[in-house]
């Protein structure tokens, strides 16, 4: 018989467990397509033009975001180029910022809990919460800036706990995470993490002492030094390229409408930790001047708020929300009663068998071509894909499998069990997933062959390539892919360049350029059907 697994799990075993949510999946497949393509294309851009300022695209400048992200994935692509390709090493650093965030939400827990008797239990709650997020399964293996602020938020509420004891030293580290932070993605949720610790030395006496100062004017100092440096570089280097980042970042969206999107997306994307959040909320209402409840129950509702008003509608933007949720949900876990444990627990064990065993029995058809009839749906998502297969990624979706049928089968009862499982149940899905599905997947996404087959039909020295409804990602994958610069149609001087590039429909060709333009090539994806792109040469 097997030892029965512990709970909470030692820390060998959780880092074990995040270690393997977080590998799989971050090399192997090339750029996809939104997000992912959009970070690699500008570290692309920044490596051939030694340009690390501005961030662009295909040489057009792409300011949504600040680049401390593709910095820290530039030199995750240099050190590592030469035993993997670029764009999977640059991703790496993926898996570095979502380590480093989950180490630290896991200290956080640890160093807020309320007794020494729930540190150990809080910690791993919080961070097997992070891992359980169902948002988090493909968004945590792609280049996602978001990610760098996920792991500054939490370095910053890990830092909250040391907050009366050294203030000069806790201030200046929680204002150097809030400074990261804003260089990392949008300022909505540094800036809710810093008005939710001003509300809460105001209203919470065990912060309203006079060591409050110290930590608030060091942190305020340390941020602002921090995230002002690119702005003011940005500045000197080009004023109208600081104009339009800030446009970008301060552009006001439609509330309601965005709120509603939030609520919904959400409601899935931190799916099982909002519902612990609330019930925490609940259950601990008596305790909400306490600030290890205040803050992050404070900070996610700003944070909500401020997408509501300030983001564009995209799940990516929910990912720092995250670890104000899991701190806020945290002591739930073990608040919970029996029934309600239960329901999650059994919910999760039938919902990943089920998903697992789809899985296997998916990558059986890829295989063998058994049962014919999904093999046939397989053959019909990625017509011409050749299955191979390795012995390698089998055999470690073998061992993730028997790893989460122990944790099924070996987990004594525990509060914390309902929550280990689920952690567990998305490690299998995602990692098999990875292991015994990625050729297939990536061979469908990758725009790989699109670019190769469009360069193969440009004819040397072309001075130029105007495109006409061109996709950012798509343009970042063309120029990585296959060296393919092209720029936006200008409609006064049509004719300026000898070659247009159109991104179009599969069932129409309304974009043409008309007459006196020859076609090249009409190439796509592998089994896409929304999108196709027509090479067109000036007649002389």
């Amino acid at each position: 018989m097997l030892p029965r697994l512990t709970l909470p799990p030692p820390p060998a075993a959780l880092a074990l467990i995040a270690v393997a949510f977080v590998l799989p999946g971050l090399a192997g497949h090339d750029l996809w397509k939104s997000q992912d393509a959009l970070a690699l294309g500008i570290v692309f851009e920044m490596a051939q033009s030694g340009d690390a300022l501005v961030p662009r695209i295909a040489g057009t400048p792409w300011l949504y975001d600040p680049p401390l992200y593709h910095w820290f994935a530039l030199a995750f692509g240099k050190i590592f180029q030469f035993i993997l390709e670029f764009h999977s090493a640059a991703r790496l650093a993926s898996g570095a910022f979502m380590l480093a965030a989950l180490y630290l939400v896991h200290a956080a827990a640890r160093d807020w809990a309320a007794d020494e008797a729930t540190r150990r239990t809080n910690a791993a709650a919080a961070l097997l919460l992070i891992i359980g997020a169902v948002g988090l399964v493909v968004r945590a293996h792609e280049a996602l800036p978001e990610l760098a602020s996920l792991a500054a938020i939490c370095g910053a509420l890990a830092v909250l706990p040391h907050a009366t004891r050294r203030p000069l030293h806790a201030g200046a580290a929680f204002g150097a995470a809030l400074g990261f932070a804003l260089l990392s993605a949008t300022w909505i949720a540094p800036a809710a993490l810093a008005l939710a610790v001003i509300l809460a030395h105001a209203l919470c006496s065990e912060w309203r002492t006079r060591k409050a100062w110290p930590f608030l004017g060091a942190a305020a100092l340390v941020a602002a030094l921090i995230a002002a440096s690119w702005p003011l570089a940005l500045g000197w280097r080009s004023p109208e390229a600081l104009a339009q980042w800030w446009a970008l970042a301060s552009r006001p969206h439609e509330p309601l409408a965005n709120l509603r999107y939030f609520l919904s997306a959400g409601s899935w994307f931190a799916w099982p930790a909002w519902p612990l959040a609330l019930w925490a909320a609940w259950t601990l209402r008596r305790r909400w001047r306490e600030p290890r409840l205040l803050v992050p129950a404070v900070t996610t509702l700003i944070m909500l708020a401020g997408l509501a008003l300030w983001a564009p509608t995209q799940d990516v933007n929910l990912i720092p929300v995250l670890a104000p949720l899991a701190l806020l949900a945290a002591p739930a876990v073990f608040a919970l009663r029996r029934g309600a444990t239960a329901a999650l627990d059994w919910f999760g064990i039938l919902t990943f068998a089920f998903f697992g065993s789809l899985v296997w029995v998916g990558y059986l058809a890829m295989q063998t071509g058994l049962p014919p009839r999904l093999a046939a749906n397989f053959a019909r998502s990625a017509p011409g894909f050749s299955a191979q297969f390795e012995l390698l990624p089998f055999a470690l979706a073998l061992a993730l499998t028997a790893a989460w049928l122990y944790l099924v089968l070996r987990t004594p009862p525990s509060p914390l069990r309902a929550v280990a499982r689920w952690a567990a149940g998305i490690v299998l899905l995602w990692g098999s997933f990875a292991m015994l599905w990625m050729p297939w997947m990536d061979y469908q996404k990758s725009y790989r062959s699109v670019a190769l087959q469009l360069r193969s039909k440009i004819p040397v020295n072309t001075p130029c390539i105007a495109h006409r409804s061109l996709g950012m990602p798509q343009a970042a994958a063309l120029h990585y892919h296959g060296g393919i610069r092209a720029r936006p149609l200008d409609v006064l001087k049509p004719d300026a360049c000898p070659l247009l590039l159109v991104q179009g429909s599969t069932r129409h060709e309304f974009d043409a350029p008309g007459a006196g333009w020859t076609k090249l090539a009409d190439v796509g994806r592998p089994g896409d059907k929304s999108e196709r792109f027509r090479l067109y040469r000036r007649g002389k």
